[in-house]
């Protein structure tokens, strides 16, 4: 095994371990990175960024989708839709690609807030979009799901993608419903992304999707572990009374789990600046703070409701730290590539990592 493997495998673990922190303790991340990493054969996030530097290419549109609208309140949550802006800069600084947020109507102004805040220009015309230099752009997508092929196959013909991205993306189950976590019938409030994501997928443009429950596009890559221990995920499980239970249709090619679908992002974003060498391709956490209080101030909510910058309950305490740690990570990896060869070869001498 060569030092550079051996840092892949190692640094992409130590991305993912950092993107499935439990500070609930329930436990739910440790049961969806199981058996997301034993679908995937090694670090999710490594996996993920190493698959964009194969694909992806100055100029290449990238589609990322995002935006799940919560009941009662009617309104976007925060996780998915910070990742996402930040995720078109690490695209943009990488390639000097094209990457378009496909989101719910309730996400838009956020979405036109957070490309400032992200230093880049928004443009929601495609053609325009491919001659700004440093921008990205928006489309929204329709909730009406007779409206929903046909607006697929318009984006479809109008640009083909790189590839496309899905984080905290809600899919529907085989019945046809779209859940949230506690087992309700939320289909009347989301997009219907996940036509225009399996349409890309069966023309083989490549695919990630990034979730944190199940009830995410592409998590049915996983769907026995998660009919069998993720509540509400069962057949007959969910508390609408369609039969189906939350576990998601659609099966990702690609697949990254974590505690916050927006930390499962971070990782691969970390990874891609590893393999890019460049570690201003992962966002400070600084800019962490700054994104958080755009997407609040501009309608995003956490997941439990509360008009506060936090992600799934986790406010900036534990959102900046984690970013900060991603960061110097990749900047350490890179820094002491030589200084470390020695212990390198001497680790791979003992031939643990060929063991395990």
């Amino acid at each position: 095994m060569t030092q550079q493997e051996l840092t892949l495998r190692n640094l992409g673990q130590s991305l993912d371990d950092l993107a499935n922190l439990d500070p609930r303790g329930y436990g739910v991340c440790k049961i969806l990175y199981d058996a997301s990493r034993k679908f995937t054969g090694g670090p999710t996030s490594m996996n993920a960024a190493r698959k964009l530097t194969q694909a992806v290419k100055q100029g290449d549109i990238v589609y990322i989708m995002t935006g799940f609208v919560l009941r009662p309140y009617k309104k976007a949550e925060m996780d998915g839709i910070v990742s996402a802006a930040l995720l078109c800069r690490a695209l943009v600084i990488a390639f000097d690609a094209k990457p378009v947020i496909v989101c719910p109507k309730a996400n838009y102004t956020a979405v036109k807030q957070l490309a400032s805040c992200v230093g880049l220009h928004l443009r929601e015309d495609m053609a325009e979009l491919r001659e700004i230099p440093v921008s990205m752009g928006v489309i929204c997508f329709t909730d009406d799901a007779a409206l929903a092929p046909k607006q697929a196959e318009e984006v479809i013909a109008r640009d083909h993608p790189a590839a496309v991205i899905s984080v905290e993306c809600p899919g529907t189950n085989e019945k046809g419903v779209y859940h949230n976590a506690t087992g309700l019938d939320v289909t009347e409030l989301e997009a219907k992304q996940d036509v225009l994501f399996e349409k890309l997928q069966a023309m083989g443009v490549l695919n990630i999707a990034i979730g944190d429950l199940g009830n995410e596009i592409g998590m049915g890559a996983i769907r026995d572990t998660l009919e069998a221990y993720i509540p509400y995920a069962a057949k007959n499980a969910c508390r609408c009374g369609c039969g189906g239970g939350i576990a998601v249709r659609t099966k990702a090619d690609n697949i990254i789990t974590a505690t916050v679908s927006d930390w499962g992002c971070y990782a691969m974003i970390a990874a891609l600046a590893y393999l890019m060498e460049n570690p201003d391709i992962m966002h400070t956490p600084e800019l962490e703070r700054e994104a958080m209080e755009t997407a609040c101030h501009n309608g995003m909510i956490d997941m439990y409701g509360w008009l506060i910058p936090a992600i799934d309950g986790f406010g900036t305490e534990i959102n900046l730290p984690i970013v900060a740690l991603m960061r110097e990570m990749v900047i350490s990896a890179l820094k002491l590539r030589k200084t470390c060869a020695t212990w390198f070869e001497k680790v791979d001498q003992l031939h643990y990592f060929d063991e395990h």
